[in-house]
């Protein structure tokens, strides 16, 4: 748009007045032959057509563009100046004509960028990374955060995909489920009160582990709430990061979404426990933004994002 601007702007004619595509063409090729009939025979046309388009040329511009010579057709001034831009049109023509090739993951060189919680960054990324280094060993994949900038990096481009319960993103954008998600307990393989069950008054009497990252975490937080019950919280960290040696070494307990606790059980060893309170539950999604829909690439992430975690697949 900016070559057209630009060649609106030199021959000081309204867009409408624009050359044809195929006057341009005429314009380019016979400024590279210097020749009526060589630009006919790239052009596949007939010589009284070249011949015709080039007067309709000269008539649109107000310039004869190229005089005779003993040399060949040579461009006058008005044609040096405007070659410049008239290629740019022709290339920003093709590029909007050209069909966007088919991503391969093989060869392509990408970075994409993941807007994610932090527990996804272990219960997600290992399988997505592991999965690009066998599928796409050149890409490089980039994690970030979701927040409150998250919305504007989607819809720029610069996050391909978030990745969450991402409940407050606006209008332009597309979802999908990946899977859903309950809320479990853990607590260690020998804890000292609590057997293979855990009730209601024993989550109440024992010492817990707040986590305060999450963007599920209002919904916890909401349920205990409405239903009266208060935690005897003995520690509280920012995310996930070290969470499973601490349960498993003490007799702390702590409740968080089932994904990320039966991976840090499994990790860890430690025992997992239906929740006793009914905590709302929600669905874990896969955003992009409408502007990349049809991206190539977007649509390859995406569906391996299915492959690898979509529940009912």
């Amino acid at each position: 748009m900016a070559a057209i601007a630009l060649l609106k702007n030199t021959i000081m004619v309204d867009i409408t007045a624009l050359p044809e595509p195929k006057l341009l063409q005429l314009f380019n090729v016979l400024y590279d032959t210097r020749s009526v009939t060589r630009a006919a025979e790239q052009l596949g046309q007939s010589q009284p057509t070249i011949s015709i388009w080039l007067g309709r040329l000269r008539e649109q511009l107000h310039d004869p563009l190229f005089v005779r010579t003993p040399a060949g057709m040579a461009p006058t001034p008005r044609a040096e100046s405007l070659i410049g831009p008239c290629r740019e049109v022709l290339e920003s023509l093709r590029r909007l004509t050209t069909h966007q090739p088919d991503f391969d993951p093989a060869t392509a060189q990408r970075r994409f960028r993941l807007c994610v919680s932090d527990a996804s960054h272990i219960t997600l990324l290992p399988r997505v990374l592991a999965h690009l280094r066998k599928a796409a060993p050149g890409i490089r994949l980039e994690a970030a955060r979701i927040d409150g900038n998250t919305e504007r990096a989607l819809e720029s481009g610069e996050a391909d995909l978030a990745v969450g319960f991402v409940p407050w993103l606006g209008g332009g954008m597309y979802q999908q489920v990946l899977f859903p998600q309950d809320w479990v307990c853990l607590s260690g393989p020998e804890h000292p009160r609590i057997g293979a069950r855990l009730d209601r008054a024993g989550y109440r009497a024992e010492g817990h582990v707040q986590i305060t990252a999450g963007t599920g975490q209002k919904l916890f937080e909401s349920a205990l709430t409405l239903q009266g019950i208060e935690r005897r919280i003995i520690l509280e960290l920012p995310g996930f990061l070290g969470l499973g040696a601490i349960i498993g070494t003490t007799d702390l307990i702590a409740t968080l979404p089932r994904h990320i606790g039966e991976t840090l059980a499994a990790m860890h060893g430690l025992t997992v426990h239906d929740c006793p309170v009914a905590i709302e539950g929600f669905s874990v999604k896969q955003h992009w933004h409408a502007r990349y829909h049809l991206d190539s690439g977007n649509r390859w992430l995406r569906g391996v994002m299915i492959e690898l975690f979509k529940a009912d697949r």
